[in-house]
This record gives C-alpha cells, sequence and structure tokens, in this order.
C-alpha cells in the first residue's frame, strides 16, 4: 500500500501536459457555465480570483519535531488538526484568521500517518499510526477515547460520513473496518494490488478505493461486494474525495492528472493538468467551487471545478502531501516536506494557512 507522503513514483507522459482540459470528458462544458453568484450562493469564477488575490497570505504554525503527514478540519472549522512523524497530534484552534495551539495528544508510539475527524462531530477525531493501532480522541475533553489494535503498520484512515464506521488500510493492503458505536472491528478485506486512499459516498452505503493499477474500486457496504470498477488513469490512482455536494468525485494519479467523475454516471467529465507530478493530495473548497491539488511540484495548483481554470497558484519551497480546505472558508492548510534552513537534515515540523487577508 502506498500513501500520498512517500515520493519516488514514475510519471507518466500526461505529466508534460500544462494546461487544463476543460470540458475533454463524457459531458460538455454547456451545462456548466461560470458560476453565477445569488445573494447566499456561491461566488462566480471572476469573484473567486478576485477574492483569492486579495486573500492570499500565507501563515506558518509550528506543531511538530517532525514531517507533518496530515492536516484536516473539524465538521465546524473551528479546529485544525495535524498528524507527524513524531507520532503525536497537534490540535490548533481558529480564532478569526489565525491559528492558536491547544492541544498535543500524545499516545502513538510510532508515526501518525493520517488522520480524519467525524463528519457531524466536531469533537471526535481519528488517527492511523505505524504502532499497529487506530486512535479516537474526544478535542473537548482532551483524552483518548479509544485505542483499537490491528494487525498492521496503518497508513490510511476514513470515518464514513454516518460516523458509524471507521475503515484504516495497513501496508500489506488489508482494510479494517471498525463499528465506532462498539469499538471492535466488524471487517478485515484484504486485497491483492496496491491499495491507495479510501472512503465512503455521502450515504454511507458504498465504498471507494483507489489502487496501483490505475483503477477506483467500488463496493456495497457493509458487505463490500464490488459494484463496480473503473480504470481511471493509465497511472498509480492515488488520492479520491467527494465533492462536498456529493455530485462529484475527484481522484488524484501518478499521471500527474486530477479527474473529476460524475457520481451518478461514473464518467469523467473533466481533467486538471496543470501539475508535472504525481498527485498526492486534493481537497474541495466548502461549496465545491474550487479544487486544490497538491504534488512535488514547487507549487499547488486551485482550480474552477466548473470550468477547470485556475484561480490560483501557491508558490511552495518543497513537495506538498497534505491540503485541507476550511468546512465554511476559502483557507486552505497545508504541510509540506520542509527542511531547517540550517539544518537539511532536519524536518521543520510546520504547517501554513492560505488564504488570509493581505494586510
Amino acid at each position: 500500500m502506498s500513501r500520498s507522503f512517500r515520493s519516488g513514483e514514475s510519471n507518466s507522459s500526461n505529466s508534460t501536459n500544462n494546461s487544463s482540459s476543460a470540458g475533454t470528458g463524457y459531458h460538455g462544458q454547456g451545462s456548466h457555465s461560470h458560476t453565477t453568484k445569488h445573494r447566499d450562493g456561491p461566488l462566480s469564477l471572476v469573484e473567486l480570483k478576485d477574492h483569492l488575490k486579495r486573500n492570499n497570505r500565507i501563515k506558518e504554525y509550528q506543531g511538530h519535531s517532525a514531517k507533518v503527514h496530515s492536516v484536516d478540519w473539524s465538521s465546524d472549522g473551528r479546529r485544525l488538526a495535524s498528524g507527524s512523524f513524531d507520532k503525536s497530534v497537534c490540535v490548533f484552534l481558529l480564532d478569526g484568521t489565525k491559528l492558536r495551539q491547544d492541544h498535543v495528544f500524545r499516545g502513538h508510539t510510532d508515526s501518525v500517518d493520517q488522520l480524519c475527524w467525524h463528519a457531524t462531530n466536531p469533537d471526535l477525531l481519528g488517527t492511523a499510526s505505524g504502532d499497529k493501532t487506530v486512535r479516537i480522541w474526544d478535542a473537548r475533553t482532551q483524552k483518548s477515547v479509544d485505542s483499537i489494535p490491528t494487525k498492521g503498520e496503518n497508513i490510511n484512515i476514513s470515518w464514513s460520513p454516518d460516523g458509524n464506521s471507521i475503515a484504516v488500510g495497513n501496508k500489506e493492503d488489508l482494510i479494517t473496518f471498525i463499528d465506532v458505536r462498539t469499538g471492535k472491528i466488524s471487517l478485515e478485506v484484504p486485497f491483492k494490488f496496491e491499495v491507495n486512499e479510501i472512503c465512503w459516498n455521502p450515504s454511507s452505503d458504498l465504498f471507494f478505493l483507489t489502487n496501483g493499477e490505475g483503477c477506483i474500486y467500488i463496493h456495497s457496504y457493509p458487505d463490500m461486494q464490488v459494484q463496480q470498477i473503473l480504470k481511471a488513469h493509465p497511472a498509480n490512482c492515488i488520492c479520491i474525495e467527494f465533492h462536498p455536494k456529493g455530485e462529484y468525485f475527484a481522484v488524484g494519479s501518478a499521471d500527474a492528472v486530477v479527474s473529476l467523475w460524475d457520481f451518478k454516471e461514473l464518467a469523467c467529465v473533466r481533467t486538471f493538468t496543470r501539475l508535472d507530478w504525481p498527485v498526492r493530495a486534493i481537497s474541495f473548497n466548502h461549496d465545491g467551487t474550487l479544487i486544490a491539488s497538491a504534488s512535488e511540484d514547487l507549487t499547488i495548483d486551485i482550480a474552477h471545478v466548473d470550468t477547470g481554470e485556475q484561480v490560483a497558484e501557491i508558490t511552495v519551497d518543497s513537495p506538498t502531501f497534505t491540503v485541507a480546505f476550511h468546512p465554511s472558508k476559502n483557507i486552505l492548510a497545508f504541510a509540506c516536506d520542509d527542511k531547517d534552513k540550517y539544518d537539511r537534515d532536519r524536518d521543520t515540523g510546520t504547517l501554513k494557512l492560505y488564504g488570509l487577508p493581505c494586510d
């Protein structure tokens, strides 16, 4: 099993295409024109560009003593969590446009490779670690709620939208399902191919995974029967995320392309092709108008979902392996493989916010 923070993937021929190919899928662009702004509706493409031009400041925060592998926002957007190679989990509180460290969870005895919050309970956080455990933390009481032992070194985690299940994947391509209500393992499913990221659809009755053969596997849940196999990319499919309204899902691949899929039709409607290296992390913003894509490129691409046009570009100093848009603001949290400027062998352990007002 591959995790998105690992490097060394080969790049495919598609990676040399640096233009965004809007309207090249099964559905034309006609029904996806520039979004019209309503009083309570989304911003148009022009307005989004203007907003991020006026709000493009980046602020860096120290959280860890080693590389940050994963960042994620709580459902209410009040907290940002980060997991690190240093075995700790940092929880920050967002006050306006500033973060302050609230608590550091310790208890894992190996790297915290990925984390995720409960979809609706803003206090509950799940973490996957190489110490062969999954932990659930309560950010309100600042305590560990549960620790579930698993069979392997865990590197991927997903919490079902209905809040009842956690899925965790390990280095041996075994996916373990945990019933959160009982704290017990409900199912273990081994795979004979490289499994990358995992997630549920919004109604929690389908389970998706990306694999090393360029495919998206769709299973019914909880019986995990294969319903569909989509040959999505000519290279390793790495990351996957659902659009906040559930109408699309996006996949990032080692061919340096992000594909956007219509969930009902299971058809590719658009691709985003400005990056040159394997796409390691993607994130939709709160209303689904933007998608951020990150890789070993020294830029993070922010694209308009309906047209494929670039809305903004974030310049970074090193590869980026985790990104997460805030659930109600156009603020992006991310972490790079940054090194100390005085000691290139030492990680900085920092995370960053983009989208802050230019003072």
